[in-house]
């Protein structure tokens, strides 16, 4: 899964992609490397990022899904975000599923609306939202908290009529650096779920902080932790760079 930001505040490419010439390179570049989805997102999810209303999300995001379904026609794209009313617009011009950093909880009729939509679901794990989530990383046991509240978001989405689903065990949303690599030993234990695993760590700080470098630095971290993350059962990478991580692919699966 290809990232799009089209955010002027994004931590690693914000305000990259703001005009049509640069989004059309980007898209079709991770789809020449071997993307399989386009995940296109218009705020920001950052800690402490600045909200957008819902009207800024829709004028920065409808015209993007727009531009690539009319340039690359087969493009299975993903839409970033946690507002119903966003992913109705972006689904009727012609996205293919949701990716939902909040399962739910930050938009009350957003399972409803997909369910409604027929579409897939991707529903991340976060406390609070991107304002509060590093406030709240107080946990008694991590992977058991997280595997309850994707029961519930599970068979709630399931009780409305979602028939596909994809969990994110957010990395970075309310977790603290070595409660992010906790989850990673982990990360096993959300086979439990019976639904694919997806997983954000591209260039994240848990890995530049770790380091001590940066963002911009952090390729080389993002692809070892991505290769850790296939041998312990993802079965997506969602990364800002397609031809190393279709690399870790190719040469994990060799090992099985």
């Amino acid at each position: 899964m290809g990232i799009l930001n089209v955010t002027p505040d994004s931590f690693y490419d914000g305000g990259r992609f703001r005009n049509s010439s640069a989004v059309m390179r980007q898209v079709d570049q991770m789809l020449e490397e071997g993307a399989t989805f386009i995940d296109v997102g218009a705020y920001s999810s950052k800690p402490n990022a600045d909200d957008v209303s819902e009207a800024e999300e829709l004028q920065r995001i409808l015209p993007v899904v727009d531009l690539v379904i009319k340039n690359f026609p087969e493009v299975v794209l993903s839409i970033d975000t946690f507002r119903s009313n966003v992913a109705k617009q972006c689904i009727e011009a012609g996205a293919s599923l949701i990716n939902d950093i909040s399962a739910g909880h930050l938009d009350d009729t957003m399972i409803e609306t997909v369910a409604k939509l027929k579409v897939p679901y991707i529903m991340m794990h976060m406390r609070g939202n991107p304002k509060t989530m590093q406030q709240q990383t107080n946990y008694d046991n991590l992977v058991k908290e997280m595997l309850s509240y994707f029961s519930e978001r599970i068979a709630k989405a399931r009780a409305l009529g979602i028939v596909d689903m994809i969990i994110d065990p957010g990395f970075g949303f309310a977790k603290t650096v070595e409660q992010n690599y906790e989850l990673l030993n982990k990360l096993e234990l959300l086979k439990m779920t019976d639904l694919p695993i997806l997983v954000g760590v591209s260039r994240k700080s848990m890995i530049y902080k770790t380091l001590d470098t940066s963002a911009e630095e952090a390729l080389n971290g993002t692809t070892v932790l991505n290769t850790i993350a296939l041998q312990k059962g993802a079965k997506i990478l969602r990364v800002h760079d397609v031809k190393e991580a279709m690399e870790c692919i190719k040469l994990t699966q060799q090992l099985h």
